[in-house]
């Protein structure tokens, strides 16, 4: 009698937990951005949580959680607390799966899995528009008999590691780095840092008055054709900072796929595709396969960035 008890028990259990998941979602879903707002992948997601609201019916909130000098990191543990049924899903960047293993905080290759990726920002180094180079060859003349401090989002980032890597490979060192959890016009015109590593978005107002050095991609930014990428400039790899949807491993496959369905459409859809063409930003989405196809090959262009800069 024991064991038919038992047996029935976990046949219900089995049956009502599909039916839940059938039924995703059958409550509030959270994204969670380990970022301040009002950057490109704030914008998107947001998007996304309104096309989820349409489609589903079901509430859907954007939470932004800045982790100041530790980046991404701790809304990206938030998200791993979080139970693996689709209630809480992470927006995040490259280097939440490529750097948070190797930093020995909790976060291991397998994690997190990869929804879809869906937004490649249009990252640059950006100085004052009185500074005295324009480019990156011109910057590392200068950096030789003066000192430049750097402002970035994070030492561990994709394009704070790329800008590092660039400058060895151009034969100087930043003076002095710090992290910021806001790079924008404000941070130039106060002296806060010398060179930016920032995104286009956040320099918007002032592009007319500054000194755009490089973009860190794998092909210029469309708004600024004449500006090189660290790549063409210093020989370095290129690598370049993209945005997805992630979920907690083990969340069911069906619960994936319809957050795959409504991001999509909201990416494809008139608005995202609109913010692309004007703000230089590449906007698209890549399926599961796809972006675990691209983290296996960022992780190779990351340890040939980390090789450098030991």
């Amino acid at each position: 009698m024991k064991k038919f008890l038992i047996a029935a028990i976990t046949a219900f259990s089995f049956i009502f937990s599909g039916t839940a998941n059938a039924d995703y979602p059958n409550g509030p879903v959270q994204f969670l951005i380990p970022w301040p707002p009002g950057d490109f992948e704030d914008i998107l997601t947001r998007m996304i949580a309104d096309e989820w609201k349409n489609e589903t019916g079901m509430p859907a909130s954007v939470v932004n959680r800045p982790g100041g000098g530790d980046g991404p990191f701790p809304g990206a543990l938030e998200v791993l607390d979080a139970p693996a049924d689709g209630s809480v899903i992470g927006s995040f960047v490259i280097g939440v799966p490529l750097v948070g293993p190797l930093i020995d905080i909790g976060i291991e290759e397998d994690s997190f899995e990869p929804v879809g990726i869906f937004l490649t920002y249009p990252f640059v180094l950006a100085a004052s528009g009185d500074a005295p180079y324009k480019n990156l060859k011109e910057l590392a003349a200068h950096a030789k008999n003066n000192d430049v401090v750097l402002g970035h989002f994070g030492a561990g980032l994709v394009p704070t590691k790329a800008s590092f890597a660039a400058a060895k490979k151009l034969g100087f060192e930043f003076a002095d780095e710090s992290a910021f959890d806001m790079l924008d016009c404000n941070s130039l015109s106060a002296g806060d840092a010398d060179v930016i590593n920032t995104t286009l978005a956040l320099i918007e107002p002032c592009l007319g008055e500054i000194n755009v050095l490089a973009n860190i991609g794998e092909e210029r930014i469309g708004k600024l054709p004449n500006v090189g990428t660290v790549a063409e400039q210093a020989g370095i790899n290129n690598i370049e900072l993209w945005n997805g949807l992630f979920v907690k491993k083990g969340t069911p496959q069906n619960v994936k796929d319809k957050i795959a369905q409504i991001a999509k459409k909201a990416m494809l859809g008139d608005a995202a595709q609109g913010l692309m063409e004007e703000t230089g930003a590449r906007v698209y989405w890549q399926d599961a396969n796809e972006s675990s196809a691209r983290i296996a090959t960022d992780r190779k262009k990351l340890a040939e960035l980390n090789a450098m800069l030991k």
